[in-house]
């Protein structure tokens, strides 16, 4: 009876296996997921007009690189900060961001532009004369300035005769930081903070034991889950950029469209949130 039932169970861990989903390496590529302060940020009220902002670099202030046995040359969080804040900053509906990271390039394209106008073969969709570039009126600083490993580590598990399971998470921490900054004196307006936590867990289970002289049975599965770095800093900038909607509508720099937005339930959930104290 004893070998029955481990042949069952190990048998069901079998099933198990074979009915995991699979991930092919075909699947269609798809839009970057979202986390959920995403919802949030596209649910803003209506501004009562779009902000100029320009975003020169939002850098990898962390200093941090992935662990062993990865590469001690990649990095622990991605390096395209300034591309994410742009999308993030775009979603809201609340700015406009000018390009300013590739400014050399666009500088040389209008260079380009007018030698052609010059000779008469400009082309016609840019009109006879090219307009002057638009200046911002915020200019947006920051960068993720930190990212700690194991900020909490745990698991349980348990066997008895050859036979069990076992999990295990890992919690690290992603923090951002944006300033707003006022173009024409030089003031910080704003200056949000926001962390993210980033969690991995592992789930396994197996069967290790002699069911007979010179028999083994040896049966193993697992699941293992990372929530993906980028998503985990997209939020993170999300949220940023909703505070600091929210932070200057307190302050008197920009308001929204209706007064009565002034109540509105996402402004309210952010305008709540206070700094934890550790």
């Amino acid at each position: 009876m004893q070998k029955l039932i481990v042949l069952l169970w190990s048998f069901s861990l079998l099933g198990c296996t074979y009915s995991m989903k699979i991930p092919e390496a075909s699947e269609a590529p798809t839009l970057m997921p979202r986390g959920s302060a995403y919802q949030d940020l596209v649910n803003l009220p209506i501004p009562k007009g779009k902000i100029l902002v320009s975003v020169y670099d939002f850098r990898d202030q962390t200093g941090q690189y992935k662990p062993q046995p990865n590469s001690n040359f990649s990095t622990a969080v991605p390096q395209g900060g300034t591309a994410l804040l742009t999308a993030s900053l775009l979603d809201s509906k609340w700015f406009v961001p000018l390009e300013r990271e590739g400014l050399q390039n666009l500088l040389t394209e209008r260079k380009i532009i007018r030698a052609a106008q010059k000779k008469g073969n400009g082309a016609a969709n840019h009109g006879d004369d090219l307009s002057a570039l638009s200046s911002a009126n915020v200019m947006i600083e920051g960068g993720i300035v930190a990212y700690d490993s194991n900020i909490k580590t745990g698991g349980a598990g348990a066997r008895y005769l050859g036979i069990g399971g076992s999990g295990q998470y890992r919690t690290d921490q992603v923090t951002v930081n944006l300033r707003a900054v006022n173009v024409r004196t030089g003031q910080i307006l704003l200056s949000i903070t926001t962390s993210k936590t980033i969690y991995s867990y592992e789930v396994t289970a197996g069967s290790f034991r002699f069911i007979d002289y010179k028999d083994l049975l040896e049966v193993e599965l697992g699941y293992t889950n990372n929530e993906p770095v980028n998503v985990a800093v997209m939020s993170a900038i999300d949220s940023a950029v909703i505070h600091m909607i929210v932070g200057g509508i307190g302050r008197g720099l920009w308001q929204p469209q209706n007064s009565e937005d002034l109540k509105h339930e996402v402004l309210q959930k952010y305008a709540r949130q206070t700094h934890q104290v550790l």
